[in-house]
C-alpha cells in the first residue's frame, strides 16, 4: 500500500477521499484544505486527519492527490514534485500551457510518476468498447449538462469538452491537420456551448459538442470505422458495437443481412452489447496509478496526455475567440 494525501476537500475532493478510504490498495494519511469550515466537516465525516499545511501533508505522503481548483494546480504539483512525490492531478492539468511544460520538466527531474485525472478513460462503458477500436475515421461526441454555477470559472471547453478531447486523442493515432470551432457565452463570461471539428492527417474527423446550459444531461460518443460502429454512453455506462462481415449462404429469418447490390457480397450485421463491469471510475484510476508506481510503468493517462489535451483545448478556445472578434460586414 502507498501512503496518499489529498490536497483539496471540495465537492470532488470529498469523492476522492471516500474512494481512497474504501480502497484496500491505498493508505489515506489525511488531507489539507484552507477552508476551516470544510476542513472541520470532512475531518468529522470521514474520521481522518486534517493537516495544517500542504507542506506537512506532502512530507507524510508517497502520493499526493491534487483536487484543488485548477488555478492552484501548478503551485500544489510543483511543491509535491520538488519533494520527490508521485502526483495524481485532476484535469485540466494546469491553467496555462507554460505551467504544464514546467510540471513536465519537474516530473522528469524528480524521477516520479504523474497521472492526470481524465476519468472517462476509466468509465466501464469505454473500457468495454476498447477491444473493438480499429482506426476510427469519424467520431461524434455530445457532452451536455444542466447549468451548474460551480463550473463557470472556466470555459465549457476546459470544464466539459476536455473529457472528449482526451478520449479522441487516445483512440486516434494521428496528428491534427485542421481545426475549426465556434462557441457562445450565454449565461457566463466565457463560452457555455461550443462545437469543434478536428481533422486529422490520417483522414479521421472528430466533431465535438459541449454545453452546460442544456435541458438534459448527455455524455455520448459514436465511433465509425471500417465495417464497424461503436456507441459509448458515458452517462448510462452502456456500449453497443455493430459490426459487418461478408455473409455466405442463405440467411435464416433471424439473421440481419445487408444486400449491397448485384455483384457485391452480402453483409452480415452483428449487434453486440459488451459486458459492463460495475466499477467506480475514480477509485479505479487512483488504484491503477498506485499499481503503475508499484510495477514502475507509465500511468494510463500520463502528464504528456494531460498536456496534449490542454494544448488542443486552448487551440479550440483561440479559434472561438478569433471567430467572436471577427465583425460581420
Amino acid at each position: 500500500m502507498k501512503k496518499i494525501g489529498v490536497l483539496g476537500a471540495g465537492h470532488l475532493g470529498k469523492i476522492h477521499i471516500k474512494c481512497i478510504k474504501e480502497s484496500d490498495k491505498l493508505d489515506l494519511v489525511g488531507f489539507y484544505d484552507p477552508d476551516k469550515e470544510i476542513a472541520k466537516e470532512v475531518e468529522s465525516k470521514f474520521n481522518i486527519k486534517h493537516y495544517n499545511s500542504p507542506e506537512q501533508l506532502i512530507k507524510d505522503s508517497e502520493i499526493v492527490d491534487i483536487v484543488t481548483p485548477t488555478v492552484s494546480h501548478f503551485d500544489s504539483a510543483s511543491l509535491a514534485l520538488k519533494n520527490f512525490k508521485h502526483v495524481f492531478i485532476e484535469k485540466p492539468l494546469t491553467t496555462t500551457l507554460d505551467e504544464a511544460k514546467k510540471l513536465i520538466e519537474l516530473a522528469k527531474e524528480a524521477g516520479v510518476k504523474v497521472q492526470v485525472g481524465h476519468v472517462e478513460r476509466f468509465n466501464p462503458a469505454f473500457i468495454a468498447a476498447q477491444p473493438y477500436f480499429d482506426n476510427p475515421m469519424f467520431i461524434e461526441a455530445h457532452r451536455l449538462s444542466n447549468f451548474n454555477p460551480r463550473g463557470t470559472d472556466v470555459p465549457v471547453i476546459l470544464d466539459l469538452m476536455i473529457h472528449d478531447i482526451d478520449i479522441v486523442l487516445s483512440v486516434v493515432n494521428s496528428t491534427i491537420k485542421k481545426l475549426s470551432a465556434s462557441g457562445v457565452a450565454v449565461v457566463s463570461d466565457t463560452p457555455d456551448i461550443a462545437n469543434a471539428r478536428i481533422e486529422f492527417n490520417n483522414g479521421c474527423v472528430a466533431n465535438l459538442t459541449a454545453s452546460r446550459i442544456s435541458m438534459k444531461n448527455m455524455r455520448k460518443s459514436r465511433f465509425f470505422q471500417k465495417d464497424c460502429y461503436l456507441a459509448v454512453d458515458f452517462l448510462k455506462k452502456e456500449s453497443e458495437v455493430i459490426r459487418m462481415k461478408d455473409f455466405e449462404g442463405n440467411p435464416s429469418p433471424l439473421d440481419l443481412v445487408l444486400d449491397l447490390g448485384k455483384g457485391k457480397p452480402k453483409k452480415h450485421i452483428l449487434i453486440n452489447k459488451p459486458e459492463i463491469k460495475p466499477i467506480n471510475a475514480i477509485k479505479t484510476e487512483l488504484e491503477k496509478f498506485q499499481h503503475s508506481i508499484e510495477i514502475n510503468e507509465e500511468p494510463l493517462v500520463t502528464i504528456i496526455d494531460g498536456y496534449n489535451s490542454l494544448e488542443l483545448a486552448y487551440k479550440i478556445m483561440d479559434k472561438i475567440e478569433n471567430n467572436i472578434q471577427i465583425k460581420p460586414d
